[in-house]
């Protein structure tokens, strides 16, 4: 008479023991791997903190953009700026001098006399900024610096304006029209450098 096994699969007694003992292998195995590994990764950790660190070119390339200008073209925002100063001089005695007369803080003679020489200095300011003008190889620079000569010489004919409008007959209108023109023009003029230096010295 055959004896009943209660077990169906006796496999599963063994399956257990089987896993333990791969469990403990692997783990043996896995702590050596890891032993190894720590040290290799503390390796790699310093040659990547040691890569990363120079890379801080970004702020030199920032302050070389600014030094890589010609010399020929910084002198000539260097002459552009010294005139933006010259038309600030220029208007600051006009708008006194215009003051004055409208506050009868001087004579007719007076007056006529300085509007007179605004003439004179406009003219000489007229030829400061023609010459010498920016180098020849660069065209956007000599594009603009006829927009300057051009206002310059707008300047010029608005002090020949001031002067009609004082001796003329009317009751002021032609001078205040002028003054107002000249304003404008020694503002357009001042921005127009502004523009130009701005543009070229920007990274």
């Amino acid at each position: 008479m055959e004896t009943f096994n209660e077990d169906p699969k006796p496999g599963r007694l063994v399956l257990p023991l089987v896993l333990i003992g791969m469990i403990a292998t692997t783990y043996t195995f896995i702590n050596r791997v890891a032993t190894n590994n720590d040290l290799d990764l503390v390796q790699v950790a310093e040659e990547t903190v040691e890569t990363t660190i120079p890379e801080t070119v970004l702020e030199d390339t920032t302050t070389t953009t600014t030094t890589t200008l010609p010399s020929e073209v910084v002198t000539y925002l260097e002459e552009i700026s010294s005139e933006k100063i010259q038309s600030i001089d220029l208007a600051t005695k006009v708008l006194e001098s215009n003051d004055n007369w409208d506050n009868e803080s001087i004579t007719y003679q007076e007056a006529k006399d300085e509007f007179a020489e605004f003439i004179d200095a406009a003219q000489q300011f007229v030829e400061t900024v023609s010459q010498p003008g920016p180098p020849s190889t660069f065209a956007a620079l000599v594009k603009s610096h006829e927009e300057l000569i051009s206002l310059a010489e707008l300047i010029f004919a608005d002090t020949e304006e001031l002067l009609a409008g004082l001796t003329s007959s009317d009751t002021g209108e032609q001078r205040a029209s002028a003054l107002k023109s000249f304003n404008d023009n020694i503002n357009l003029f001042q921005e127009k450098i502004e523009e130009i230096v701005a543009i070229n010295t920007s990274g």
